[in-house]
Order: structure tokens, then C-alpha cells, then sequence
């Protein structure tokens, strides 16, 4: 079901939002525990926001743009008054004390809050297995997981636990899931969402944005969402142009580049690379000009990226020290002792990792070597990218090398697994808007995901090509068939 769907059913007086949005809380509660997508569920918020919509319906007044849209929140954006956990045991009881940015113009938009959803612990992870309150499952196959950080995110949109839901995209976390899960992502320009409230990972990384059934539910989410915040001192003061108006354009003479480098890496699953290049022959089809790119640094992305990242998240993550609030150790004799066996208990495993791995990469003496040069190279990203984009109007990639893996196949061997950002984790690099949106399946029947890249601000572009693609492949008309 997308919006206008769902608006049919609101205006057709059958029943009302508030009996629309239970119908998602009963299938909630049917399915959740099977795929564990939510880690905590608002029905009394979600209730009042319904009644207040009910009222103006009765009422005759104008409807709010997202009126009784049903929505999930990525448990590590802030809500005020839930708890707010970050799938983490460090704050596993905290509830915060003021809204997100982002979800905050949700509400004001009428959309309604369903829960929380999880992810990898502080969204450092490919697979949501790292979660404090247990892996999430892929609705197409619950022996799969779902993609990450942002995969209870995707796994609710799949499963039709909701119709929209909110997530986190530092190196691939909304189009990596999305991917997986067979749904459409998009990781906006940095800085065209406001971060205020969302809890930091990698700052120059971190980007919030939309997960839905179709790009133009995506369109909608990112408008109501976007535009410039004081309380954000990143966020672009630019205007918001309506990304609805231009969604049904015609693509003939738009010009997609294919990035080369990306089909030629020898971790590219035969079967994604050969729908892929399928669905380039779709675009062309349609009237696109399609272009051969190089972008030579590309796949040293995910080097630089496993460097700048973990940096930035060992500086963000010093401030959980059981001092002011999260988890606390108990018992010790000293301060530093309770903060050291605070951090160790209260962090999982992938955290401290990379806390580790950042500290090291900016102690004295090796900050030059490791940090400084990553940002050298990432500059050497962007200006690959400012190359491609005065040849072609949109790039062209898979959005990962493969199809959801097994649960499991991955937890001993975090190399391994941070290769599933391989195609995602530049975009974030160059601050770039990009999208994923459902091109085919592979034999076992799990879906494969076509990522387009947008030069900055120009999220309208990204989501009239994918539109066009979306409406003439009609590749999501069978749907995962989750049984309870």
C-alpha cells in the first residue's frame, strides 16, 4: 500500500484514521515477533496524533500533507518522551527529553507515530544483528537479514508494518536495507536534512532520510523533512522545491553515466551485476542517454570510509561515560574504573571496534598518516565525482554487491561484512543525494537493488528518473509472504 492508497481509504469514510492506524498496531503485533523490526511501540502518541486528524476530517478542515500516514522511527532519532536507545545497552533506558528536527516536522505534517525501530547498535553495522534487543529478520527470507543499520527501518516498510519509515545513512545505512529488503531508500544531500536530534555516529557522514514503497512516497517524506534549522548549523539554508512536480518528466535525453569501476569489482554477485545492466538497457529504452564513467577512485571509498568513520565515532562516543546518563556500572572504587567498565559493559562488541580503530587512527603520531590522508583522499572522491557530473546528469550503480545474506554468515568476519558498503559508502564521502529503488530478483527470489546518484541539491533529478524506471519496470507486484 503507498499514500494515495491509503488516502483512498481515509476519504472514503469507512473507517477512520484512528481504526486504520490499530489495523497496523493488530498486524504489528502479529508479525513483529517474528521479524523484530520494532523495538518499541508509541500507541498512545499514535492514538492522540489519529484523534487530532479524525477532528479536522469532521470538521471539514484543511488537511495537514502526510494526514494519517502511518511512520517508523529509526530508534536512534530522538522522540521526546520514548525511549530513544540506539539498539544500545549503554541507553537502553534513555528517554529523551525533546524531538528530533526530522520527526518533529513529521508530526506537524500529520504524519502518525507508530514506534521505534531497530538497528545496528549506534548504526554501526550492515546487518542489524548487532542490536541489543536481537537481530531483525528480512521479510523475504527470516533466515536473511534485513541490510543495516537502518534495517528494522526497511523490514517494517517491507512487511507493511507501516507505511513510511525514517533512517540513518552514514555509509549506506538507508539504501543498503532498502536493497536488501526490496524497498525504495534515499540518502539525501548532506545537509539538506537537518541532524538536530539524531544521535551522532560519524558527523560529516550522518544523513537522515526516508524508506517507502514507491519514490513518490519518498518524495513526499523528504519534503516534509527538509529545509534549513537553526539548531543545525550544517543545514543548508536553500530552498525546498516541491519534488512532486516533476516525478512523472520524461527521462529522454537525461544523461546516465555507469560507473565502470563498480561492474568490474570481482565481488559483484553475477546475478545483481546482470539485472543491473538490465535495467540500464530499461532506461535507454526510455529515451535516457546512457554513458560509460570512470570515477577512478571509487572503490577506494570503502578504505577511506573505514578510517573517517570510526574517527569521528570515537570522538562522538567519548561522552558515554555513565556520568550524566546511560549505563552505569555498579560497585567500583573509583571514578575512572566505573567509566572504564561503564564503556565495556554498555558497548557491544562492533562499537568498541571502531572506537578503537578511531582512536588509534588519531593518537599522536599516527593522525597523519591515517586520518589526514583519508581526508585527502575523500576530496579525491568528491572531484571524481565533480569530473562525472559535467559529462552526465545521474550516475548509475548497483546499490551493493549482493542479495541479503544469511544471519550468521558475517559475525566473525567484520571485513567481510563492511564490504556490503562497498557501492554506498562514496556517496556519503562527497555528501551526494542518492537513491535505491527495487530493479529485479535474484533466483532465490530476493530482490536486488539499482542505486542512482544525484550531483548536490538535486534530489528532484534522482527522483524523476527512478520514478519513470519505478512505473515502467513495475518490479514490486509481488510482495514478501511473511508467514506468523
Amino acid at each position: 500500500m503507498n499514500f494515495n492508497s491509503f488516502r483512498k481509504e481515509i476519504n472514503s469514510g469507512n473507517a477512520s484514521v484512528k481504526e486504520l492506524v490499530n489495523e497496523f498496531f493488530l498486524k504489528i503485533d502479529s508479525l513483529n515477533p517474528k521479524i523484530n523490526a520494532y523495538t518499541c511501540l508509541t500507541k498512545s502518541i499514535a492514538n492522540s496524533q489519529s484523534e487530532n486528524i479524525d477532528k479536522l476530517i469532521t470538521n471539514n478542515q484543511k488537511l495537514p500533507p502526510l494526514a494519517g500516514i502511518p511512520i517508523a522511527i529509526k530508534d536512534n532519532i530522538c522522540t521526546k518522551g520514548v525511549v530513544t536507545s540506539c539498539s544500545s545497552k549503554m541507553l537502553k533506558d534513555f528517554v529523551s527529553p525533546y524531538e528530533s528536527s526530522a520527526s518533529g516536522k513529521l508530526w506537524s505534517s500529520g504524519g502518525i507515530c507508530l514506534g521505534k525501530t531497530n538497528l545496528d547498535e549506534f548504526a554501526m553495522g550492515s546487518s542489524t544483528e548487532t542490536s541489543v534487543f536481537g537481530a531483525t529478520s528480512n521479510p523475504w527470507d527470516v533466515n536473511r537479514v534485513p541490510g543495516g543499520s537502518s534495517g528494522g527501518s526497511a523490514a517494517s516498510v517491507a512487511a507493511g508494518l507501516c507505511l513510511a519509515a525514517i533512517g540513518s545513512d552514514t555509509g549506506g545505512s538507508i539504501r543498503q536495507p532498502a536493497s536488501f529488503c526490496g524497498v525504495v531508500g534515499l540518502k539525501p544531500t548532506y545537509g539538506r536534512v537537518s541532524r538536530w536530534g539524531l544521535i551522532a555516529f560519524a558527523s560529516s557522514l550522518d544523513q537522515i532520510g526516508p524508506i517507502t514503497n514507491t519514490v513518490s512516497d519518498a518524495a513526499e517524506i523528504l519534503y516534509s523533512i527538509s529545509g534549513k534549522d537553526n539548531l543545525d548549523s550544517t543545514c543548508l539554508d536553500k530552498s525546498v522545491p516541491n519534488y512532486l512536480s516533476d516525478l512523472d518528466k520524461s527521462i529522454k535525453g537525461i544523461k546516465i553515466g555507469i560507473i565502470e569501476e563498480c561492474f568490474d569489482h570481482p565481488g559483484l554477485d553475477p546475478e545483481v551485476k546482470e539485472s543491473v545492466l538490465s535495467s540500464v538497457e530499461r532506461f535507454r529504452s526510455l529515451g535516457a542517454e546512457i554513458h560509460d564513467i570512470k570515477c577512478p577512485r571509487f572503490n577506494d571509498g570503502i578504505a577511506t570510509y573505514y578510517v573517517i568513520a570510526p574517527c569521528e565515532a570515537s570522538a562522538n562516543l567519548a561522552r558515554y561515560d555513565g556520568v550524566k546518563y546511560g549505563y552505569r556500572s555498579e560497585g567500583d572504587s573509583n571514578l575512572l574504573e566505573m567509566i572504564s567498565k561503564s564503556r565495556a559493559e554498555g558497548f557491544g562488541d562492533e562499537v568498541q571496534r571502531r572506537i578503537l580503530i578511531g582512536t588509534y587512527a588519531l593518537s599522536a603520531g599516527y593522525s597523519d598518516a591515517y586520518y589526514k590522508k583519508a581526508q585527502k583522499v575523500r576530496t579525491l572522491i568528491r572531484k571524481d565525482f565533480d569530473t562525472a557530473f559535467k559529462e552526465v546528469d545521474v550516475l548509475l550503480t548497483p546499490t551493493c554487491p549482493t542479495t541479503a545474506f544469511l544471519k550468521g554468515d558475517f559475525v566473525n568476519d567484520p571485513l567481510s561484512m563492511y564490504l556490503s558498503d562497498l557501492l554506498t559508502v562514496p556517496v556519503n564521502l562527497a555528501g551526494l543525494p542518492a537513491i535505491s529503488i527495487p530493479c529485479g530478483f535474484d533466483k532465490k527470489g530476493l530482490p536486488i537493488g539499482l542505486q542512482l546518484i544525484g550531483n548536490v541539491l538535486e534530489e528532484h533529478r534522482i527522483l524523476n528518473v527512478a520514478n519513470i524506471f519505478e512505473k515502467d519496470a513495475e518490479v514490486m507486484n509481488s510482495k514478501p509472504n511473511i508467514e506468523i
